[in-house]
């Protein structure tokens, strides 16, 4: 299964500015826990200033009853977290500094819809979702989170795309085909911090040494605009992140390119270990698959590659 590049646009702004821009709006509205993303209405353009694309996906989704009665009883509203990393497909501030835009949050807003149920969001770090999830302090977080066997331990997923991790570099980079990564050795790899790149980078260093090889340095960003710039200035010779994120990053910026897919995995909502919420979210989810909305938000977010046939309640990492 792979994500089809989309053209390259000659009009928008560099990327890495507009995921700057991104991020001085996230900090003037990460305090909106109220704010929504369920896009514009169809009076409105289909992108933003930014290329953030605002066609409404979600506001004609009705209640499903049989989903809906699935859910604990008594449950009217759900608290959640939400990694705003500035990058779409994933989640970003619009002009007004406080509503949310992206792919998991136009997911969010249509299980809630399917529900009856009303989310209150809270902008959060990546790194910081899970381990809250498991004290208890969010219902249920978004972020683009794979499905790993390790999260699997403490965290319940309900599957809803498959993304996975990917490569990409500069223009006049001689790196191809990521396929193994013995190919990384003496190189440095810019990722996000707290991210199962990061695990997977950490966790096979010993390829390079074992092969006689110089490692592989691991630089870990906590933005996204600072993994680009790393990467355009030379302090870094390649990038690890999600598949979807790298394609959208290259479709939009100068002098960068993707390079390829490396491991993919399934994506889903997470919550807190042995949540009675996961099977309601499941139905809400094969519901939008079955009345269409689902192929309106991958398509919106040109994300059709990474479509799943029936979300599934924490399946086994994806082995490859």
């Amino acid at each position: 299964m792979s994500t089809p590049s989309r053209p390259r646009s000659r009009h928008f702004i560099p990327f890495a500015l507009v995921t700057s821009a991104a991020l001085l709006l996230t900090a003037c509205g990460s305090g909106d826990s109220g704010s929504t993303g369920s896009g514009g209405t169809d009076a409105q353009a289909a992108v933003n200033n930014d290329g953030i694309p605002t066609t409404d996906v979600v506001s004609s989704v009705e209640k499903d009853a049989a989903a809906a009665k699935l859910l604990p009883s008594g449950t009217t509203g759900l608290s959640i977290a939400v990694s705003v990393s500035g990058q779409p497909p994933g989640t970003s501030y619009l002009e007004d500094g406080k509503t949310l835009a992206g792919q998991d949050v136009d997911f969010a807003n249509a299980v809630a819809k399917t529900l009856g149920i009303e989310l209150n969001y809270e902008a959060a770090s990546f790194e910081a979702i899970l381990p809250a999830l498991d004290s208890g302090k969010y219902d249920l977080g978004i972020g683009n989170f794979g499905v790993t066997d390790e999260r699997r331990k403490t965290i319940d997923f309900v599957t809803y795309i498959n993304d996975g991790q990917g490569f990409a570099t500069r223009d006049d980079s001689k790196l191809t085909k990521i396929t193994d990564l013995k190919q990384l050795c003496g190189l440095n790899v810019a990722t996000a911090a707290g991210t199962t790149f990061e695990a997977t980078l950490e966790d096979n260093k010993k390829v390079c040494t074992d092969a006689g090889k110089d490692a592989y340095k691991v630089q870990t960003y906590s933005e996204q605009g600072a993994i680009w710039s790393s990467l355009q200035q030379g302090r870094s010779d390649i990038v690890m992140s999600t598949i979807n994120g790298l394609r959208y990053a290259v479709a939009h910026q100068e002098g960068v390119k993707f390079l390829s897919e490396y491991h993919r995995l399934d994506v889903g909502f997470a919550f807190k270990k042995g949540t009675k919420l996961a099977p309601a979210f499941q139905a809400a989810v094969n519901e939008l698959i079955a009345d269409g909305t689902y192929d309106k938000i991958l398509t919106k977010w040109g994300t059709t590659g990474s479509e799943i046939e029936k979300s599934e309640i924490s399946p086994p990492e994806i082995k490859d």
